[in-house]
């Protein structure tokens, strides 16, 4: 079949040919993959410098897929799967063939597109549960959304005002980001190209969330993330899920003291399988009901080093592999 193979860490995959994966026993089954999407995760691991440990190298590269079963009982079902590649040895979905666990299937319903749902996947899960296990979200709260132009805060923006809060405020650096996410149900957004003078940026956040936010979701860290702490309310909650804006951030004590605030950090890893099953079930529900979409480019399989690349340059828009035309 053909993958993309990545050989080396910190160098894109390569289009080549690979080995078939087999079903060795019942609890796998082989996925015709129709689409897989690049995510943060797939880069952060091929880095080799994850806190997984380097990856074994040469293997296919991919954390989530979409497809329709091959054979055995569950032959026709189409459905979203996750793999472990690039965290423990073995291949993932960026293949025209996966090599998946049952306990990793989750039946995709009608009116969600393979590649919306390849699009939507773990980021889509992030960007809804921070709401709720790190944000302790209720409803009619104000949620700031920080990074609101990639696809953790695209959903974000989306959810929170699903979840029930009552204002919900974005932060993009990008005009593009920035008008996107007023289509999404923002009430209002903040442009953060200019993170130097902290104090100003804080009141703009500020004056956006009318007051000061209960909730902040940051996939971004660093200045920004520094920022919008000062913009929370008394026993307000920011929930970190990435670093994109930097590796560190300045919080003042008397800040969160003064104001008991919980600075928490969310991660995918290590969830139940049964509670990401159970969040992008309600995900797809949203987004057949137009709901819930996030931006992406469909890319064939065979360009696999161009759209490794955009990604890792910070494109918003999720590059999401066709393994066939």
């Amino acid at each position: 079949m053909k993958a993309a193979v990545l050989r080396e860490c910190g160098q894109p995959p390569t289009f080549d040919e690979w080995p078939d994966p087999v079903a060795s026993s019942e609890e796998h089954v082989v996925v015709d993959v129709t689409a897989a999407a690049i995510v943060p995760l797939d880069l952060l691991c091929a880095s080799g410098t994850s806190y997984f440990g380097t990856p074994q190298v040469p293997y296919i590269p991919g954390v989530q897929g979409v497809g329709v079963v091959r054979d055995g009982t569950q032959a026709g079902r189409r459905v979203w799967f996750s793999t472990t590649a690039g965290q423990q040895p073995g291949d993932g979905s960026l293949a025209e063939r996966a090599l998946v666990s049952m306990a990793d299937l989750i039946t995709i319903p009608d009116g969600v597109s393979d590649t919306s749902a390849a699009a939507l996947g773990l980021s889509a899960v992030a960007g809804w549960l921070s709401l709720t296990m790190g944000g302790e979200l209720r409803p009619g709260e104000t949620v700031l959304v920080l990074g609101a132009g990639g696809t953790v805060g695209q959903v974000a923006v989306q959810a929170a005002r699903l979840q029930g809060a009552s204002r919900v405020v974005a932060v993009a650096r990008s005009a593009q980001a920035r008008d996107r996410a007023l289509r999404h149900g923002a009430d209002a957004v903040v442009d953060n190209t200019d993170s130097s003078d902290a104090a100003a940026l804080t009141a703009k956040m500020s004056d956006a969330c009318h007051g000061g936010a209960d909730v902040v979701i940051d996939p971004v860290f660093g200045p920004t993330a520094a920022a919008a702490s000062r913009a929370l309310r008394p026993a307000g909650r920011l929930v970190n899920l990435g670093s994109a804006g930097g590796e560190l951030a300045t919080f003042d004590s008397a800040t969160i003291r003064s104001r008991r605030l919980k600075i928490v950090g969310y991660t995918n890893t290590g969830l139940p399988s049964a509670q990401i099953a159970s969040a992008l079930r309600s995900i797809f529900d949203h987004n057949a009901a137009g709901e819930m979409r996030v931006e992406f480019d469909e890319v064939p399989l065979d360009e696999v080093a161009v759209a490794w690349t955009r990604q890792r340059a910070g494109t918003d828009r999720r590059q999401v592999l066709i393994p066939r035309r």
